[in-house]
């Protein structure tokens, strides 16, 4: 397949009104939330077996969280190149761009799910080290089932960035909001009605998992009308030139999110040396930070598509002007969050039946990440989106590796340490990594470099 030849040489700019903006973010937005709150719903329900069983489930999360950034990047790399394709009008290199995506997404997510079950428990001692044995007990429960949901997840998400990127996010939300009544479900099935504690949370999600990804392949691969769809898929193809396109945006993006994943463990690991109560505290509190940075990721997803597709066209002044749109939804959205948070979070907290001394931790890490989120994190999370969608993913990647590991890790440690802060000085590192990573991202934006890079 000549790729180059199936471009366009006069390309009509996206139409991206404000009523068409609204339809693409508020069901990110929503389906974000559902997310997490799955996740709050599990860790809700799951703390009713014990302290143990949420430290166990949070503990791996964070490992689980590691792979699926693998998915996501590909997803993103995939729906740049998509979008960017639907943005030239070129509908046949765009169907292309997403049967690859679907392809290396399947193979990878196999990968992976053969590793992390043959190596579950050494993965988790040298991970973290040694933890209790109750701890352990939950976490490689968990660990060795939801790591069956991996190709199921990676599908799911390859199948929903392609959605995305033809500006279409409210089927995407509707799964999400399905995935919900099945998990919910499911929980109290097998977490109260039978008993199975951590591995009855695990099933629902691999439950969940399985049902969306087959809904969304299915839906791609049918005769809607849409410019990305996955006909031909079975007559396995693979378009070299293609998947270089993908995982030059891919790479870049998974070994970002992945190496601030590892160092987001070895920082969480720092909670196992002050006790469960610690561990507990972080679970809990990260669990309820995560309502916020939800929305944000909704409106990051929304704009690699809008910027794509803008940048697709050759219109970077409209690529611009809808980045500081939805750079100032998400500053509003954000802080109103926050400040329901910081007022009610003694509320929020009470529902995870903690100990005192865990309560009291949460309330402290919850406050610190109040103030420093709210100011620094949109630069941080959200404008990176509209460079990887230039295709300036690795500078994105050098940054955010460098503050991880020069400004969170390290500050963690002197913090929490020397300095004798204890785990609260964990949650003013990662308040600090925030801010060095928006002074960055904003400065690369404001200088026009990434105007100079070239995806298709």
């Amino acid at each position: 397949m000549n790729i180059e030849s199936e471009i366009p040489l006069t390309v009509a700019s996206p139409d991206w009104n404000n009523r068409r903006l609204f339809g693409l973010l508020w069901p990110l937005i929503v389906e974000q939330l559902l997310l997490v709150m799955m996740g709050l719903v599990d860790m809700m329900m799951v703390s009713y077996v014990g302290e143990h069983a949420v430290s166990g489930v949070s503990l791996v999360d964070t490992v689980n969280f590691l792979f699926i950034t693998a998915f996501n990047a590909l997803a993103t790399g995939g729906s740049v190149v998509a979008s960017q394709y639907i943005g030239r009008s070129d509908e046949k290199n765009a169907r292309c761009s997403a049967r690859q995506l679907v392809y290396v997404s399947a193979i990878i997510s196999l990968v992976l799910m053969i590793f992390t079950m043959a190596a579950c428990r050494e993965f988790l001692k040298i991970v973290y080290g040694n933890i209790a044995d109750d701890v352990m007990q939950s976490a490689r429960i968990y660990f060795l089932i939801t790591a069956l949901s991996y190709p199921f997840l990676a599908l799911y998400t390859a199948a929903a960035a392609l959605f995305r990127s033809m500006g279409n996010s409210k089927i995407t939300m509707k799964v999400a909001v399905l995935v919900n009544i099945l998990n919910v479900a499911g929980n109290a099935l097998f977490i109260y009605g039978m008993g199975l504690g951590v591995a009855g949370a695990a099933l629902s999600t691999l439950i969940g998992r399985a049902i969306a990804a087959f809904i969304l392949i299915y839906l791609l691969m049918g005769n809607r009308p849409q410019a990305i769809n996955l006909h031909g898929i079975s007559k396995i193809k693979f378009e070299p030139e293609m998947i270089k396109r993908i995982l030059n945006i891919g790479i870049p993006s998974g070994l970002e999110t992945s190496m601030f994943q590892v160092g987001k463990i070895l920082v969480t690991r720092i909670f196992t040396i002050f006790g469960t109560a610690a561990i507990a505290a972080n679970a809990v509190s990260g669990t309820i930070n995560s309502i916020g940075f939800m929305p944000g990721s909704g409106y990051g997803m929304g704009l690699l598509v809008i910027a794509g597709q803008y940048i697709g066209a050759g219109d970077y002044h409209s690529a611009k002007r809808y980045t500081r749109k939805i750079m100032i939804i998400a500053y509003i959205t954000y802080l109103v969050i926050n400040v329901n948070v910081f007022l009610f979070m003694d509320q929020i907290a009470g529902f995870f039946k903690l100990s005192p001394e865990a309560h009291d931790l949460c309330l402290s890490f919850l406050k610190i990440h109040c103030i420093t989120s709210t100011l620094f994190w949109c630069f941080s999370f959200v404008l990176p989106n509209a460079l990887k969608a230039a295709g300036d993913a690795r500078y994105v990647m050098i940054v955010a590796a460098s503050t991880m590991w020069l400004v969170r890790v390290c500050s963690a440690y002197i913090m929490a340490f020397p300095l004798g802060l204890g785990p609260v000085g964990v949650i003013l590192a990662m308040g600090a990594d925030f801010l060095f990573r928006g002074i960055f991202f904003g400065a690369r934006w404001f200088s026009g470099k990434w105007m100079e890079k070239k995806v298709i």
